[in-house]
């Protein structure tokens, strides 16, 4: 740009500036060369083309500084629609996730309330329909009280057992819907409660309409599942994953610990352990978690705090 504003400031050649000063001393030829020198000439053209120079960079800033703003103009307003693009998916993802919880929270109530009214009501009539006679069946009781206990305590081993032997090898391909973000109120592995239900229902069955001691047992273990399952599933998908609301339950300590234990499993930090849930925090302690634990337990704490 420089050049190009120089070059009409004259349109005539440059002067003769005279030949270089010559080896030679002699006198005579310095002076021709002093007379045909103009000092003035050079000062003045070195005037001109110095303020050409300085009006070329003047206009290149100018327009630089034009395209500048000229850019930034153009991408001020893309910025508001995107923002308001983002801040709409975001308002949709959160009332898409506020109705999967209602959903599942109507879910886990119709079925505890049902299941724990079924269960009470089986347990009140078989043992008035069992001492009709006069007779309490003393040991057929005990026996059924026992193994609720055991098989509530048994679930734990087993769902132990088979979370790492089943759930993580051959049944993968269900189990790994539980491991990655849930696309609406349920998945793929829900199927395993289903699975465990069969069996609880069918021993209640079989204990409810048969009298004696290996009936008595079947009930018992059929009640004991039953109430496994219920408690799994309020401190599992409650408390731990969050699918409905659990209430105070929440501030409970050691259920604290086992939400956390089991927070841990889905980091896979010890190589999925803990696979158990309300004996997790023991699982860690074996391979040596107890710190992540701790940390896990005050993070769970400032999150629900929080809310």
């Amino acid at each position: 740009m420089a050049a190009t504003i120089a070059v009409p400031c004259s349109s005539r050649p440059m002067p003769f500036l005279g030949p270089q000063r010559p080896t030679s001393t002699s006198t005579s030829h310095f002076h021709y060369s002093y007379r045909n020198f103009d000092p003035l000439a050079r000062i003045r053209r070195t005037r001109t083309l110095t303020l050409c120079f300085v009006a070329g960079d003047q206009k290149v800033e100018t327009q630089n500084s034009s395209n500048n703003l000229g850019e930034d103009s153009a991408t001020e307003p893309i910025t508001v629609p995107e923002a308001t693009s983002n801040s709409r998916r975001v308002e949709e993802k959160m009332a898409r996730k506020k109705s999967e919880r209602f959903t599942y929270l109507i879910a886990a109530i119709m079925s505890t309330f049902g299941i724990t009214s079924m269960a009470v009501m089986a347990v009140y009539y078989r043992f008035s329909w069992q001492m009709e006679g006069g007779e309490i069946p003393y040991v057929e009781m005990f026996g059924t009280f026992a193994l609720s206990v055991g098989a509530a305590v048994g679930m734990e081993y087993w769902a132990r057992w088979a979370h790492e032997a089943l759930w993580h090898a051959s049944l993968w391909h269900m189990h790994e819907s539980h491991h990655k973000p849930r696309e609406g109120p349920f998945e793929l592995n829900d199927v395993f409660a289903i699975v465990n239900a069969v069996p609880a229902i069918a021993l209640l069955y079989y204990g409810f309409f048969h009298k004696g001691l290996v009936p008595g047992l079947c009930f018992g273990a059929g009640l004991g599942i039953t109430v496994f399952g219920m408690a799994y599933m309020f401190v599992h998908d409650g408390l731990v994953h969050r699918r409905f609301q659990v209430g105070p339950i929440a501030n409970v300590p050691y259920l604290r610990r086992v939400a956390a234990a089991h927070q841990l499993h889905h980091t896979e930090k010890f190589n999925g352990v803990p696979y158990g849930l309300f004996l997790g925090p023991k699982e860690l302690e074996e391979v040596g978690g107890m710190k992540e634990l701790e940390n896990e337990i005050h993070r769970r704490i400032k999150l629900y705090n929080n809310k």
